[in-house]
């Protein structure tokens, strides 16, 4: 029998210094590709999109056909979690996902939450999984995802994400009122890890915790909101799954990253395009033996040609030297060229450690 030999992004996951970095994207299916909006289009929209496995399945594949990209990260919103507990999700044009009712004290956890629909709720997804295991090339893996406690909660307790709220709501009830809030993140814990159980029975080869919202938090509720959570799903996760890597991102972190990584033992650190890559190499990879994933400003994607280049460049040389998945400091803007993509992965992929 021919044994079959282990995808390049699962052995870098699992602390391997492969011959050339694994590539994939954060938002790699998205805006930026033209295929994508007929695609949505035909779903009738970003609702439509996210529940229609078929839908999903085709965004999904498509970078993967366009690029030739190591990992196919599974097509879904961050909100349909919060939707499954038993929010109403909808998309307005100019605002992003919107949550309703808002979730603003104890009392609304339990009058409109509820972990009995979850997986009802969220079987289009699994079932997208279920496909794409069936159906991407051989070499690529493909990755599951969750958001954070802490980031869903956020979407929950705002009512609506993106970049144009400065958090005020949750951060003055998380801050003045932790044991009220506490509910809204074991909950959030719960489902999260009974999301990414039920996505790796599905097919999912690895998984990434994103918390998006890391950066908004003072260090002792960064550790109660952002920490004790995650560690826990990773906890659970390894459990039942050993041999399943976990990523875990932490954008915005800052110094905290420090504490992050030692007390949340992930098998890879996404690291934004603010962490120093001497130091993630140094003590990521070369002190606790773990991979880094990362960290290309999206802008220089949108920018392209020599500039891109040249910090591809500089990203390769400092974090090849132990195991290294190539990928950006957040996702990909809506703006960028998909040329520029190409040019990106042709770089990253034609080195040699």
């Amino acid at each position: 029998m021919v044994q079959v030999p282990e995808k390049l992004l699962l052995r870098a996951l699992r602390g391997e210094r492969t011959e050339r970095p694994p590539i994939w994207l954060m938002r790699q299916a998205g805006r930026y590709l033209p295929e994508y909006h007929v695609t949505r289009d035909a779903a009738g929209g970003m609702l439509g999109l996210c529940n229609s496995p078929q839908h999903a399945m085709e965004v999904t594949l498509q970078p993967i056909r366009r690029f030739g990209l190591d990992g196919a990260i599974l097509f879904a919103d961050l909100p349909q979690l919060a939707a499954a507990l038993g929010q109403t999700l909808e998309y307005v044009d100019g605002e992003g996902p919107t949550l309703s009712p808002p979730i603003r004290s104890s009392g609304d956890i339990g009058r409109y939450l509820s972990l009995s629909n979850l997986h009802e709720a969220l079987a289009p997804i699994y079932e997208t999984v279920r496909e794409l295991a069936g159906a991407l090339p051989d070499e690529v893996t493909l990755i599951g995802y969750a958001g954070a406690p802490w980031t869903v909660a956020t979407y929950m307790v705002e009512g609506r994400g993106g970049g144009a709220t400065d958090h005020a709501i949750i951060r003055q009830w998380a801050l003045s009122d932790p044991d009220g809030f506490q509910p809204l993140i074991d909950m959030l814990t719960t489902a999260a890890i009974e999301f990414l159980d039920r996505q790796i029975h599905a097919g999912a080869e690895a998984v990434q915790l994103f918390e998006s919202w890391a950066g908004i938090l003072p260090e002792p509720f960064f550790r109660r909101w952002c920490v004790e959570p995650v560690a826990a799903i990773i906890k659970a996760l390894k459990a039942k799954h050993p041999t399943v890597p976990v990523i875990a991102f932490p954008r915005a972190a800052g110094l905290l990253y420090e504490s992050y990584v030692v007390e949340i033992v992930a098998d890879c650190i996404g690291l934004d395009n603010t962490v120093p890559l001497g130091w993630a190499s140094a003590r990521i990879q070369g002190e606790l033996g773990r991979c880094i994933q990362g960290n290309l400003d999206p802008q220089l994607l949108v920018a392209g040609g020599r500039a891109l280049r040249s910090e591809v460049e500089r990203i390769l040389q400092a974090a090849t030297g132990g195991p290294f998945v190539f990928n950006l400091g957040h996702g990909i803007p809506k703006t960028t060229p998909p040329e520029h993509v190409a040019a990106l992965v042709a770089q990253v992929q034609a080195w040699r450690t």
